[in-house]
């Protein structure tokens, strides 16, 4: 999708009156996180249980019950080792973002669009996280996300601030969201 498609996506949801300023994708394809340094040994040892004890109970005699007992959490291993990575570069690949003279746009989704709006007006905190080839990370409001991380760590399920996440020049993204709110 080129800059093009998306602003013209995204001015299908604007009101009367309101000026699309900035539009954006997040960078696609598979990317490490920060928490993956927790979480890919977590799940490699998970895997390695899940598939040991269904591998065990296969090729024993044991009940059914114990046989599809490992069944959920096989899976469960599936998804935590490397599913989890493809449904995080389909959800970027299907998300856009924008910025207008009075909100802040997100429209993501897997299998249906969610659009998220939040008011340049209203955001109190507003969190930057700039990367050496000035990509990076614009957190919203995260002062209402009790529980969502721990020490960094952003737990899959659970809800997280809003963000305009892997943008390209986030800075001076950073900046547009700095000015409109200094004219408000």
């Amino acid at each position: 999708m080129t800059n093009y498609d998306v602003e013209n996506e995204l001015r299908s949801n604007l009101s009367s009156g309101e000026k699309l300023i900035w539009a954006g994708k997040p960078k696609t394809g598979i990317i490490f996180r920060s928490s993956d340094a927790f979480l890919i040994p977590f799940s490699l040892l998970w895997a390695g249980f899940a598939v040991f004890w269904e591998t065990s109970v296969m090729t024993t005699e044991a009940p059914l019950f114990f046989k599809l007992f490992g069944i959920p959490f096989v899976l469960a291993a599936i998804y935590i080792t490397i599913g989890r990575f493809f449904i995080d570069a389909k959800k970027r690949a299907n998300t856009i973002y924008g910025i207008t003279t009075d909100r802040i746009i997100i429209k993501s989704g897997l299998f249906s669009s969610e659009i998220k709006s939040l008011s340049i007006k209203s955001l109190s905190d507003i969190t930057i996280n700039q990367k050496s080839d000035n990509s990076g990370t614009i957190t919203l409001d995260p002062t209402d996300m009790i529980f969502s991380t721990m020490n960094g760590v952003a737990y899959s399920g659970t809800k997280q601030a809003p963000r305009l996440e892997f943008i390209e020049d986030v800075k001076s993204v950073y900046d547009i969201i700095i000015d409109l709110q200094r004219q408000k």
